[in-house]
């Protein structure tokens, strides 16, 4: 049954339209609504709504239906529109009446929000973690390789020299940065919005520090109306900083495809694929993926920013539709990070293709200087140094 259902009937096409992917995203969210019910019944039971044994028979159902979804034993049924709609189904169907008390002081409102920062708090833990193996793995390189000299680059052409190990740390430096934005993005999410209801509180005195210090958030979010505002909001900055960890990714993706081309880096054969015409061809499409993935990223940010723009206080349906872009931004973002540890793990430099691209040309700058330490003037040492390379070709 539905949680709204008020005795008539809708059209089967508005109901298959109005739930479209529901119930196939919320496999991944239950979860964490279940971990949710489970805090919001204990309010309830300070709140005097539920008594010492009802508490107790639906913690217990709930546990039930918890190791049921991890076992993938429980599937959300055509007749569920959403994961809420199936908890409550389904202390309904275990406990009887007792079970429509669970809905007791929430709406879908506030249990869709408290479920996907759950979900948002842990996902950007897997994501910290990530980053920081990766920046490991990529200090191991390092020093494995970092002494080697190549030839940087600007505008695509050959400029002056630098080494494997600035190079590397150039990246590394920046995924510190974005482990910051990281911290502070994750200090914004994590509040706690459960008992704010569809956006204006409920009429009923309950605890809800109780369900902060359950859930482990770090403080609750206390005005109501802002809590279903910052759907959206949090989502956008979530966004930005996944946008900011792929866009390094794509930049480490482009120099490597580069510097590859040039024989300067090598591709081990078991990180390239192969063409299915040209026998000699091993690609590298992971870090091609890596760096159009970026891309793709970016568009969820702008989907969902503009998606929750416009919109006037209160929850509205199409807040619905940027659960999909998150799920895929996470799971696009950390498999990057992983994919692009692998690399880095399997990465060789060679040596004398490096060396050999440090050229007379990429050396000019140099030229130029060490007249600068004999007093010439720099512009007059650099005009002399242009004449001296004109001469030569």
């Amino acid at each position: 049954m539905k949680l709204w259902d008020k005795g008539y009937d809708v059209d089967k096409n508005v109901e298959l339209f109005t739930t479209m992917e529901d119930r196939e995203l919320d496999s991944i969210l239950i979860r964490y609504d279940i971990i949710a019910s489970k805090a919001h019944a204990k309010v309830l039971h300070k709140a005097g709504v539920l008594n010492d044994v009802e508490l107790y028979k639906i913690l217990n159902a709930l546990d039930e239906l918890y190791h049921q979804v991890q076992g993938e034993d429980f599937k959300l049924s055509p007749e569920d529109e959403d994961c809420h709609t199936a908890i409550e189904n389904f202390l309904i169907s275990k406990l009887g009446e007792l079970g429509k008390k669970i809905h007791t002081a929430r709406s879908r409102n506030d249990q869709v929000l408290t479920a996907l920062r759950l979900y948002y708090r842990e996902k950007m833990k897997e994501l910290k973690t990530a980053v920081e193996e990766l920046i490991s793995k990529m200090k191991e390189f390092s020093s494995s390789y970092g002494h080697i000299a190549f030839a940087g680059y600007t505008h695509t052409r050959p400029a002056m020299p630098t080494d494997v190990k600035t190079w590397t740390e150039a990246y590394i430096n920046a995924l510190e940065d974005d482990l910051k934005l990281l911290e502070s993005v994750y200090e914004i999410v994590d509040q706690n919005p459960l008992g704010t209801g569809a956006g204006y509180g409920v009429p009923l005195n309950i605890d809800r520090e109780l369900s902060t210090e359950e859930l482990g958030f770090s403080r609750t979010q206390r005005n109501p109306i802002y809590a279903q505002h910052s759907r959206g909001k949090f989502e956008a900055l979530i966004l930005h900083l996944l946008v900011q960890i792929m866009y390094d990714l794509n930049r480490i993706a482009s120099d490597i495809i580069f510097l590859s081309l040039l024989g300067c880096f090598h591709l081990p054969d078991e990180i390239t694929t192969g063409s299915s015409i040209m026998p000699q061809k091993k690609n590298p499409d992971v870090l091609e993926l890596i760096r159009g993935y970026f891309h793709r990223i970016l568009g969820y940010q702008i989907t969902v920013t503009t998606t929750a723009s416009n919109l006037i206080m209160g929850y509205h349906r199409d807040l619905q539709l940027i659960k999909k872009p998150m799920f895929e931004a996470f799971e696009i973002s950390i498999a990057s990070l992983k994919m692009m540890n692998l690399t880095f793990d399997k990465l060789e430099v060679n040596e004398k293709q490096c060396l050999a691209s440090i050229t007379e040309d990429v050396m000019a700058t140099h030229r130029v200087y060490e007249l600068v330490k004999k007093g010439v003037p720099f512009r007059d040492a650099y005009r002399q140094v242009a004449r001296e390379l004109k001469g030569r070709m």
